[in-house]
Formats: structure tokens, sequence, C-alpha cells
């Protein structure tokens, strides 16, 4: 159920009869995207901060709250929303709603609690360094979506992580987070009637009458794909760990579950072509799937391999071949079985409260409308054949990217065959 109560909050909830658990979500509308280049990292540095303390609790007596009931808080930052949340009892909902909305609208922001959390940042961003593929992660997108605000790391860098001041991440902090730009998620053994009540009071004076929601993001994309790029981290790794692919579709364009009936036969499991072929016919790698990333206005369409220096140049070729041969298209067994994928793996994604707060909440967020279980999953069914041709003929002509990370010093050092990929693209 939803309803939209004053200030321009959004409240929406999903009632699961029976559940003797309740996950409680505040999703904002603010991310990596809304910080200028000196801000960068502004809004994950906050996600740290808001667990430190309140006017009226301190972080202990947050992690108190819920550890005395058995419970989980947390948070997590993406380029475009930050979303924080509790998994408690469903006879505890009242109290992580009171404890998720004092956190997000009452943060103390400490100048002692920064100078700390700065530490514990560039200590995640040295963690992060030292995990090839969570490096990877990053690079790749800075390359493929290079020249858009997308292209920044959500975390940050070192530079600025070190440089951003208590004002700046409290005037951050007060400009943006209004009710206006959340939604309030909840699912689980609750009720609708219940939990905004608990909202209402919770938000009490922030609530005002005469603000409309903010708009989901358009995400209009600044200008043309440049593409055609290989950037290369040296890391005396084991293995090379490559992503190679291209910008592919926004969250709200009408083509996605083609492409994602696409990305799956292709690489999104044991039975797809890439993994049989380069794993388990040839024995390459360990690790090869496809992905995909949707935001508004644009997205990525890559192949992960890991494996062996040695075998990089073959597997970087099987990868070429095996996507210049689907411009034929897929078989008709291919496509139903990735949609039958598809379908169970979101039935099966949704079985806990936890899940359902995030599609609930992130859907009103993103998109502005409700989509139902059986609205996504009908979408699936529906693609066809056809749908599934031109939305890979479409990607495959486009600039490929690529990151590489491994005991490369120079992008002279790597294969030629990944060289002429990025020259030439995939080549229909």
């Amino acid at each position: 159920m939803f309803s939209e109560v004053p200030g321009g909050l959004r409240v929406i909830t999903e009632s699961v009869p029976g559940s003797r658990s309740a996950s409680v979500g505040i999703w904002v509308g603010v991310g990596s995207i809304d910080e200028t280049p000196r801000l960068s990292g502004a809004s994950h540095f906050l996600e740290h901060l808001l667990f430190k303390g309140t006017s009226t609790r301190s972080g202990r007596d947050i992690s108190i709250a819920v550890d005395a009931v058995g419970g989980d808080l947390n948070a997590f930052t993406s380029h475009e929303y930050t979303c924080y949340y509790a998994h408690v009892l469903a006879a505890e909902a009242q109290m992580a709603v009171e404890l998720v909305c004092d956190v997000v609208l009452d943060a103390s922001i400490a100048r002692a609690d920064v100078d700390v959390e700065r530490q514990v940042i560039l200590e995640e961003i040295a963690m992060r360094d030292d995990d090839p593929e969570d490096v990877l992660n990053d690079m790749f997108s800075s390359t493929v979506f290079t020249g858009e605000l997308l292209e920044r790391p959500v975390i940050g860098t070192v530079e600025t992580i070190e440089q951003l001041s208590r004002s700046q991440i409290a005037g951050y902090y007060r400009r943006r987070y209004e009710p206006s730009r959340m939604v309030v998620s909840v699912a689980g053994g609750i009720q609708h009637t219940d939990v905004l009540r608990w909202v209402r009071k919770a938000f009490g004076p922030y609530l005002s009458t005469g603000t409309a929601p903010v708009a989901p993001r358009l995400g209009a994309v600044r200008g043309t794909p440049r593409g055609g790029a290989l950037t290369v981290i040296e890391r005396d790794t084991e293995q090379a760990h490559l992503c190679v692919g291209v910008r592919a579709l926004g969250r709200a364009d009408p083509r996605r579950h083609a492409l994602a009936v696409w990305s799956t036969a292709m690489g999104g499991g044991m039975s797809s072509r890439l993994f049989r072929e380069i794993r388990e016919e040839r024995g390459l790698a360990y690790s090869c799937y496809t992905s995909t990333s949707a935001y508004a206005g644009t997205g990525s369409f890559s192949v992960y391999v890991g494996c062996q220096p040695e075998n990089l140049a073959e597997a970087v070729d099987v990868v070429r071949h095996e996507l210049t041969v689907a411009r034929d298209g897929l078989t008709d067994e291919e496509i139903t079985r990735a949609k039958g994928q598809l379908v169970g793996s979101t039935i099966l994604g949704l079985e806990d409260s936890e899940s359902k707060m995030s599609r609930i909440g992130k859907n009103e967020l993103v998109r502005g409308r409700y989509r139902s279980v059986q609205d996504e999953l009908d979408a699936i069914t529906a693609v066809t054949a056809d749908e599934v041709l031109a939305i890979s003929r479409d990607l495959l002509a486009r600039p490929v990217s690529a990151g590489l990370v491994g005991p490369y010093a120079r992008d002279s050092d790597t294969p030629a065959a990944l060289r002429a990929l990025i020259a030439g693209g995939i080549g229909l």
C-alpha cells in the first residue's frame, strides 16, 4: 500500500501475513552523482556518520537498541541513492521505524566522529584496493561512463576523503536530506495504517504542507559515449581480472527485459554460452559471468573473466567469438531457459522481508510508480526472440571498453587480442 504525507514524504508497505519479521528502510534520493568533484565521497561519508549519534541517542545507544532485540541495522550508498535499513522481529517494527527515522533526520555529525569515520573510510578504500575485483568494478565504471557523473567512485578517493571538512559534510546533509527526497518502505508482519502512524509521529515537525515529492531522475546523458577505452591497473596478482563491455540501457528503457534475457543466456549461469565455453569446455577460468547495470538514462553490459595471465588472450578470443556469433541470435531453447532462470530467481530472491522492502522502496524512489512482481514476471515472459536479437545487435555495434587488473605494467603488455577488441569492437 502507498501513502503520500505532508512534506512530499512517501510511505510504501507490503504486509506479509504470518511473517514474524519486518524490514524498515528509508531511501534517500541522494548519491554520488549529486556531488561536486570537491565533495566526492560525501554521500558515503554521511552513511557512516548518521549511525554515530543524534540529539537524543549516542552511537552506542543506537547499537544497543538493535542488538538487544537481535536485529540488524545497516546502510548502503550508490550513485543515485542511499538506503538506511533495519531488520527486526515484527513485534519491534515500531521501535525500528522510530530508530531509523531518528538516525536519518537528526544526526549530530560531531567533529570528533568525522575524524574517526574519515579513518574508517580510508581503511575501507585500502580494503577495496586489496581486492582486485572491487578495484576492477570501480575502474570499469570509470572507463565505460567516462564523461558522466557515474565515472566517479561512490566511496570517493583518498584525496577527497582526507580533505572533506565537517562543515562541508553537515552542509551537504542539511541541503539534501529532506522528506521530499525520501521514501519509507516497510515489509513483513506489519499493517500499513500502523506504519503510517509511526512514520507521522517520527517525522513530526519535518512534515510541512505544500511540498511535493521530488520526481525520479530523468538521467540525461551528457554526450555521445566515447567508449573504445582500455584502463589497466598493475597488481602483483596470480590472476588477470578482466571486465569488458559497452554502454547499455537506462532503467526506463522498454528493451531492458530483452537485455536481461540476452545477458542471462550469454553468461548468467552454468549453462550459459560463455561459462560453458570458457570454463567447462576449455578450463580457461574459474569465474566467468555477464552482468548489467541500469541508471537513469544509461547503463552497462559487461563480461567478467578471472584467469591466469597466460590464458587471457585465448579467453578474450572466446569472448569476442561468442559475442560475434550471438549476432545471429539465440536458440529458442536458450531463450526459454534464460526466461525461466530470470523468473525463478526473481521469485526466490523475494522470499524475505528485507528483499521485499528493498524492491518496493527502490521502485518508488527511482521509478515513481509501483510495479507488482507479477508485472515484472509477465514482462520477462513476454520477451520475444526478435527483441533479444535486436538488443544484442544494438549493443554489439557500440564501442567496447575494458578494465584489466593484473601483472601488466603498460597497455602494451596486455594481449594483442584485447587491444584489438577495444580498437575494433565486436565487429558486426
